[in-house]
């Protein structure tokens, strides 16, 4: 089969290379993401691997798709937010994602953040640049196993995260709305509002939907402790980022660890200049209590490859007319 992957990086080129090598098909890279200028690109392809954070485009493109013969989109990763699902479904065209590639790796990431936070490194750091080495009684720490960790989404990702925190002594509570035994030795589930009240650390791993946008915002800053500090490894738009901004200004909280946020998509990923950057991302790295990375918790090895071979799989089952357990809802 001949397939195209849209917007290669380096890093997954020698595990796109060894798929197409052990599974004798064609594989084409291209390192622009799938919008209106590029899908000419896939014409003569079977199918199509993509990753990216802006969306494809209008109806139009869909249809340009189904007119070549594309009948599924594999994305290489767990967010589909980018497609218009009621397009695909009228143009025939099959979408798959990779909802477990790791959950370690963005698991860990946000413990990593946490840490960081929890241990004032960004504000020792602030201090010692400006020469001031001075142990700081207003910079005392506390220890991981003393606090109560509030896990908002309890799935794949969520879980992890909990298994690492009841690890290192914690104590967890968990919202979600579906209950999942496999974590009962990990977590206490409780309602969204006891979570967020209660949690010295509260770290959101919940999908994207019209339901959780802004699930974190003004009201529930105000019930968070002011000590306690905010870590979002899932979707920026879980979270307001002017009441963030507001509560971190207003010590309504201790801090935040972020590896998305609300507006990403103009200049995560991308090489820009001072003014292409948001000044709500200045406000916030400007804050020695904020950690801002530019989501990249998912970016391991592991996941990488897991991510590559998953994707492209589930392309040629689709073409041979089979189904996969990655197929998206429609």
């Amino acid at each position: 089969m001949k397939l195209i992957m849209y917007s290669v990086r380096d890093t997954e080129k020698p595990y796109i290379e060894a798929w197409a090598k052990k599974t004798d098909n064609d594989v084409k890279m291209v390192t622009e993401p799938l919008n209106a200028n590029t899908v000419k690109l896939a014409e003569g392809y079977d199918g199509i691997s993509l990753q990216q954070t802006t969306k494809l485009g209008d109806e139009q493109l869909y249809e340009q798709l189904a007119a070549m013969g594309i009948k599924q989109l594999a994305a290489r990763m767990v967010g589909v937010d980018i497609f218009d699902l009621d397009a695909c479904k009228a143009n025939g065209i099959i979408v798959t994602n990779v909802p477990i590639y790791s959950p370690r790796a963005i698991a860990e990431m946000g413990v990593t953040q946490a840490m960081y936070l929890l241990r004032r490194i960004g504000e020792f750091e602030q201090r010692m640049s400006h020469g001031d080495f001075r142990w700081s009684d207003d910079l005392i720490s506390n220890e991981i196993y003393n606090l109560t960790v509030g896990i908002v989404g309890l799935g794949n990702i969520g879980g992890a995260t909990a298994q690492i925190y009841k690890a290192l002594g914690a104590k967890v509570l968990a919202y979600d709305p579906s209950y999942n035994v496999e974590y009962e030795p990990y977590v206490e589930y409780t309602d969204f509002d006891t979570v967020v009240k209660n949690a010295d650390i509260l770290s959101l791993h919940t999908p994207l939907l019209p339901s959780t946008e802004n699930m974190i915002a003004a009201p529930q800053f105000k019930m968070m402790k002011d000590n306690a500090y905010l870590i979002n490894m899932a979707r920026g738009k879980l979270v307001n980022t002017a009441d963030l901004i507001s509560a971190l200004e207003n010590k309504e909280i201790a801090g935040a660890g972020l590896d998305t946020l609300a507006d990403e998509t103009s200049f995560f990923g991308k090489q820009v200049t001072p003014d292409q950057i948001p000044d709500d991302y200045k406000k916030l790295a400007a804050m020695p209590n904020v950690l801002v990375t530019p989501h990249v918790a998912f970016l391991t090895e592991t996941s990488i490859r897991n991510m590559v071979e998953i994707s492209l799989n589930d392309a040629v089952t689709i073409l041979e007319g089979k189904h996969s357990r990655n197929e998206i809802r429609m």
